[in-house]
């Protein structure tokens, strides 16, 4: 069966929304959809699986507990250790930004 990523986008989002496309033993792929959205300043992602994430339409700022700060745009993507604390700082207000994410042991 097929699907596309850009599929069943609601047009108003109340929190960031995640869908879960494919999961296996050592692996979890998801959708990842926001508009504005952000992480709450005091929490961190510190995650047990290394994380491959990209932007495939919009725009987003990720900012790690080391200081750095990551923008990116469509096309643009980076993998995340394990357990390095991180959060989204900045997502699009004006567009929706969608994110595809894997999580995988290393």
């Amino acid at each position: 069966m097929t699907d596309n990523l850009f599929a069943s986008i609601p047009l108003t989002l109340e929190a960031e929304q995640f869908d879960e496309l494919a999961v296996g033993r050592d692996v979890r792929i998801e959708r990842i959809v926001s508009r504005g959205h952000t992480s709450p300043e005091e929490d961190w992602y510190d995650q047990a699986q290394q994380e491959w994430v990209t932007v495939l339409q919009g725009r987003a700022v990720l900012a790690f507990a080391s200081g750095e700060e990551v923008a990116l745009g469509p096309g643009d993507h980076l993998t995340i250790p394990a357990h390095c604390r991180h959060r989204v700082k900045w997502t699009d207000p004006q567009q929706v930004t969608v994110w595809l994410a894997v999580h995988y042991s290393a």
